[in-house]
């Protein structure tokens, strides 16, 4: 239903969770923006098509906030170029730009910085290629 509502948009359907309460989430991303007059239009197409006296539901749709852990492969290309922190198993999240994806694979370069005193500089590490069913979480880099 929501794909219906998102047809020739550059906006998709990224999750859709629906608790015992029948609370429905839905969670929206685009290859440029979302904005909140689009999360109303999906909102209302939704509401339009599920019958109120046949279930009684609370729908909620946002979109993905930049924080938030990229799910999605198109998600991915959306980040190509950009740095993204990664954690892979038990270790620590790690700072890489994402350099392309094929198939189930992810192009990275390691992100490093190196301190200077109080000057901190950026260089890039070696260039490493991993299996998208090893990434325990991805998410894209915002340095506060």
């Amino acid at each position: 239903m929501v794909n219906r509502a998102l047809a020739d948009t550059d906006t998709y359907l990224v999750s859709v969770t629906v608790s015992k309460a029948n609370s429905i989430f839905v969670t929206l991303d685009s290859d440029s923006a979302v904005t909140i007059d689009r999360c109303v239009e999906v909102s209302r197409f939704v509401e339009d098509n599920l019958d109120r006296d046949v279930e009684d539901y609370e729908l909620s749709v946002s979109s993905a906030g930049i924080d938030d852990p990229l799910v999605i492969r198109r998600q991915y290309l959306k980040y190509i170029g950009q740095e993204v922190a990664i954690v892979i198993g038990d270790a620590p999240s790690r700072i890489f730009r994402l350099d392309g994806i094929s198939d189930e694979v992810l192009e990275l370069t390691e992100v490093i910085d190196k301190k200077y005193g109080r000057l901190v500089k950026k260089t890039m590490g070696e260039k490493i290629d991993i299996s998208i069913s090893s990434i325990k979480e991805i998410r894209p880099y915002v340095k506060l």
